[in-house]
């Protein structure tokens, strides 16, 4: 069985939050649809939070810390990738598109993406198809059709009422396909990787 490298992004700015919980409602739907086509999956959690005074770091200096490089190997090196992020003035969160900047502008070609996005109000419901796809458009990333997007409303009952069940089921099972088709993704190589110490350097003179 071949085993694929789901990433999930989450920008959600508390703990716990509801992005995260539809992060994580998206990737169990994923990873249960990746079985069913026979593939196994592994998961690994970028959350952004975590890194902001990194990323705000990376802005200024033009370089992410270990830390933050980690996150970004993460994203990069996956067979595919579910972002979410909370909506702000109709769009996606500061912190969302700050981890997307320092990507590299070449780094999710070709790349499966599932979108989705939570918010306090219906309101909001199209800044998926307004916002979130024309900036992974411009990355050249793949996005499957369905975005999932949730108000606060649609939690009333735990979540479970079927039409959010059904775009949730939906996605994973389009985001599943496109992995399932494609190579399994080689981690990012290390470009300092042979690299001799100073030490060596040293002994060399």
């Amino acid at each position: 069985m071949t085993t694929r490298t789901l990433a999930v992004v989450s920008a959600g700015l508390s703990n716990p939050s509801s992005t995260r919980l539809l992060a994580d409602r998206l990737t169990t739907a994923t990873v249960e649809a990746l079985r069913s086509r026979g593939e196994d999956a592994t998961v690994e959690v970028v959350e952004l939070r975590v890194h902001a005074r990194d990323l705000a770091d990376a802005l200024v200096t033009g370089f992410p810390n270990e830390s933050l490089r980690t996150a970004v190997d993460t994203v990069v090196g996956a067979d595919g990738l579910i972002a979410v992020t909370p909506i702000f003035s109709a769009s996606y969160s500061g912190l969302f598109k700050t981890f997307v900047d320092v990507l590299d502008k070449d780094a999710l070609i070709g790349k499966p993406v599932l979108l989705g996005a939570t918010a306090g109000t219906a309101r909001h419901s199209l800044a998926v198809e307004f916002a979130m796809r024309p900036l992974f458009a411009y990355l050249r990333a793949v996005t499957v059709p369905t975005g999932v997007f949730v108000a606060s409303e649609d939690w009333a009952g735990g979540g479970t009422d079927a039409a959010l069940a059904g775009r949730v089921d939906r996605a994973a099972g389009e985001l599943a396909d496109l992995v399932a088709g494609r190579p399994v993704s080689a981690r990012p190589a290390d470009p300092f990787a042979g690299t001799p110490s100073f030490e060596e350097l040293l002994r060399g003179s």
